[in-house]
């Protein structure tokens, strides 16, 4: 196991559209998380980029899983991992006006929220609203995290925000190049950024557009 092996691995994903892309025209960015897993023998990551699909029809949290121990399907991501997270998203959408609001409260994995929004809101700024206060809701818990990988694997890091690549592969982004070194080591102090955070939503205007 070495930082070749791990880089490699991403760059592979990346190349085969299998990487986040926070800025993805498909998806308007909400919010993102990541999950670095080791130990002497074995590695894994997860990124998790939560974000609001027309299309979909759901807001929904997609898991990139990465590593040399999954314990099912492929590095990057398969159907299973989209976690839609709103349950009653028919009564919250206007069936008249897509993507605007109906006033209604928001069910989210069973527990239903109330959001200072009103009828004909934009969705997206509506669910946005949502992660100051219910962002634990959106993202992974536990069982979602150990689907793809072992759970007997530490846990060693956590980042609620990071330098995330535009259009770069991961081997070009001081960020994954430095993770790379901490999965390798398991020596977190390795990961020292010498940029500033990109991983809010302000940053990706792009998303969401097509």
């Amino acid at each position: 196991m070495d930082s070749v092996e791990i880089i490699s691995q991403l760059d592979a994903a990346a190349e085969q559209y299998a990487f986040p892309d926070l800025n993805n025209g498909y998806y308007y960015a909400v919010d993102a998380r990541l999950h670095a897993y080791r130990d002497a023998r074995r590695w894994a990551l997860i990124v998790e980029a939560v974000g609001y699909s027309p299309r979909a029809g759901n807001l929904t949290d997609v898991l990139y899983v990465f590593g040399n121990c999954l314990t099912s399907g492929e590095p990057g991501f398969g159907n299973a991992d989209f976690l839609d997270r709103i349950d009653n998203w028919a009564e919250i959408e206007d069936i008249d006006e897509p993507e605007t609001y109906c006033g209604t409260s928001i069910m989210i994995r069973g527990h239903r929220l109330e959001v200072p929004a009103e009828h004909g809101d934009e969705l997206i700024d509506v669910l946005r609203q949502l992660v100051p206060d219910h962002r634990e809701l959106l993202l992974a818990d536990e069982p979602d995290l150990r689907r793809r990988i072992p759970a007997d694997l530490p846990e060693i890091m956590r980042l609620d925000q990071w330098h995330h690549p535009d259009g770069e592969l991961p081997s070009e982004s001081t960020t994954f190049r430095q993770l790379a070194d901490v999965l390798t080591t398991g020596d977190t102090e390795l990961y020292a950024p010498d940029m500033p955070p990109n991983t809010h939503w302000t940053n990706w205007p792009e998303s969401g557009t097509l």
